[in-house]
């Protein structure tokens, strides 16, 4: 065994929370199978400039201290750092592997839908500005170059062997994520409680179904209120949106729609109230036309929630038989696929296959494979 494991995570001002919980698990995973580890980050100097680093000016300031400043760091602590392992936690640090030791560098490959969308696919629904064409290719030619890749999905694994013609190296390899946070069932007297304490007591006497997610176009929210209007008097329940604030299409399609007093939107939720919401609504909805891996199936099936997504890979990958999946671009198929759910032998029957489903996500079966690809020499 080496005598430490480095894991590189992302640069702390551009707010990638899933990507910190990643790297935190990564962490936690290696320390319980008994080794020394490291985080190492991009430095701070620039970005503390900004009031954000995703846009606008602050962008490029995070730029010099990803791009600039921190290869030279690197650089220098990689020189006399010994015959430690290293491991990228983000495919978008991938430029950060021509100054790691290639045959005890791995990473982590969460998606390639930026990439592809920087390429032309529209099927990534990730348009690129003529900066973000440049970085996602230069993304693109250093992970190419990984000899130890870890593909969160084998649609993803799928994805970059097509973006290499077709070829992948004999170390690259699927290995689903494991649950970045507890998702368990829930007493209705425990979700419920959480609810009213965040003032969301309408969510405990009105029946909903729910989304978690952002507001980018390839979560194709708009499809739950689409679905709603097909079903038009078949069900009169609440459409609960969570994460970021809806945007200006979705609220003018609401209107359009008539569904203005039936949305109830939760912005940015923490964990407690998150999982209670899962836990509280009849059906969780998940129409994404493209996605890396998709956390948000498994967490509701924790919570035994049915699930009713979207057909398009890797959504019936990550969900397998315990999900209802239909068309992403057809609200009646949709209406269908919820309408089956609500029937109560198909509803149990997803509620108990979505436990025995996520036993195939256990962080210690991901972490088991994590072990085995930082250890193996090329």
């Amino acid at each position: 065994m080496r005598n430490k494991t480095i894991l590189i995570d992302n640069y702390v001002p551009d707010k990638q929370e899933s990507m910190k919980r990643f790297a935190s698990m990564l962490k936690e995973g290696f320390e319980e199978a008994g080794l020394k580890v490291d985080v190492w980050k991009p430095i701070v100097i620039f970005g503390y400039l900004a009031k954000s680093t995703v846009s606008g000016y602050g962008k490029w300031l995070g730029y010099i201290d990803k791009w600039v400043l921190y290869p030279i760091l690197l650089l220098i602590k990689t020189s006399v750092s010994g015959n430690q392992v290293y491991h990228v936690c983000d495919h978008s640090n991938a430029p950060y592997l021509k100054f790691l030791p290639k045959k005890r560098t791995s990473i982590t490959c969460h998606d390639v839908l930026a990439i592809r969308g920087a390429l032309g696919h529209k099927d990534a629904y990730c348009d690129a500005s003529a900066a973000g064409k440049v970085l996602q290719n230069w993304i693109l030619k250093n992970l190419l170059k990984a000899s130890k890749i870890a593909a969160v999905s084998l649609l993803t694994y799928d994805q970059l062997k097509e973006l290499n013609n077709g070829v992948a190296k004999p170390q690259w390899q699927v290995i689903h994520n494991g649950f970045n946070a507890g998702f368990k069932p829930l007493a209705r007297e425990a979700w419920a409680a959480t609810l009213v304490k965040n003032n969301y007591e309408k969510l405990t006497t009105t029946k909903y179904i729910f989304h978690v997610g952002s507001g980018l176009p390839r979560k194709n929210r708009q499809m739950l209120l689409e679905m709603v209007a097909k079903l038009d008097t078949k069900w009169d329940g609440l459409i609960c949106f969570a994460g970021q604030p809806m945007d200006h299409d979705l609220l003018a399609l609401c209107s359009k729609l008539k569904l203005n007093d039936r949305v109830v939107e939760v912005v940015n939720p923490n964990h407690e109230l998150l999982e209670a919401l899962l836990n509280g609504a009849e059906a969780f909805v998940f129409p994404s036309f493209s996605e890396g891996f998709g956390w948000p199936v498994i967490e509701a099936q924790a919570c035994k929630t049915p699930v009713l997504a979207s057909n398009l890979r890797p959504m019936p990958e990550v969900g397998g038989a315990a999900a209802i999946y239909a068309d992403p671009y057809d609200p009646a198929d949709f209406a269908r696929g919820f309408l089956e759910l609500k029937q109560p032998e198909v509803r149990l029957g997803l509620e108990t296959s979505g436990l025995e489903n996520i036993k195939r996500f256990e962080t210690r079966i991901m972490m088991a494979a994590y072990l085995k690809l930082i250890e193996t020499n090329n």
